[in-house]
């Protein structure tokens, strides 16, 4: 019995049919093209944090400005009781939690969590959001598993668009990393806006000034 081969089948000679698909896929890439100017989709300079205050507080969330943790941990401990579940990451606020988190694979471990507070890498004026990566989550079920979020950035670390937001995130190689705007809501049923559908009922953002 004879058997047939190509050049393809040559260089992919144990990928057969997928080879020659992923052969043909490069040999038909498009031409690079230079990337866009995006100088003009800057606007006009804002007050970053003025804006982002705006935004945030117009999708739900609540901007607080704060020169300390202890501002911090003496806001969680006016609005949640002992018997609260709290979790922090943040070396400087382990007195408002009873436990040392420490990361579990099982999100259930995380199901009885009322508040989260987190530090973020960075905000964005333009839609209210934060930049969060797995590192700093702990879990990455902890954001969105908890009833009520609250985030920690500096007040100069806010920029003013998306544009500069992922120009900021660069080429950097992340296991899991997502922008978190507000608390969850969605309005797809009858048009009625429901909050903390599918993540936090609440987000806080601290912004230290």
């Amino acid at each position: 019995m004879s058997q047939n081969t190509t050049n393809t089948d040559k260089e992919f000679p144990l990928q057969g049919a997928r080879g020659r698909i992923l052969a043909a896929v490069k040999q038909n890439q498009p031409d690079a093209v230079a990337l866009p100017d995006i100088s003009a989709l800057q606007g006009e300079p804002v007050d970053v944090v003025e804006k982002f205050t705006t935004v945030l507080t117009t999708i739900g969330g609540n901007v607080k400005k704060v020169s300390s943790y202890d501002e911090i941990a003496a806001y969680v401990k006016e609005y949640y009781s002992a018997d609260h579940r709290v979790l922090t990451l943040i070396p400087e606020l382990a007195g408002i939690t009873k436990e040392v988190f420490a990361p579990s694979p099982a999100a259930h471990h995380l199901e009885d969590v009322e508040l989260a507070v987190l530090k973020a890498h960075f905000g964005v004026a333009e839609n209210g959001a934060v930049w969060i990566t797995e590192e700093l989550m702990g879990h990455r079920a902890l954001p969105f598993i908890t009833q009520h979020l609250a985030i920690v950035i500096n007040a100069n670390d806010i920029v003013p668009t998306m544009h500069q937001a992922y120009a900021r995130i660069g080429d950097a190689r992340q296991g899991f990393g997502t922008f978190i705007a507000g608390p969850s809501k969605t309005a797809d049923i009858e048009q009625s806006l429901v909050i903390g559908a599918h993540g936090s009922r609440s987000m806080t953002v601290f912004l230290m000034v």
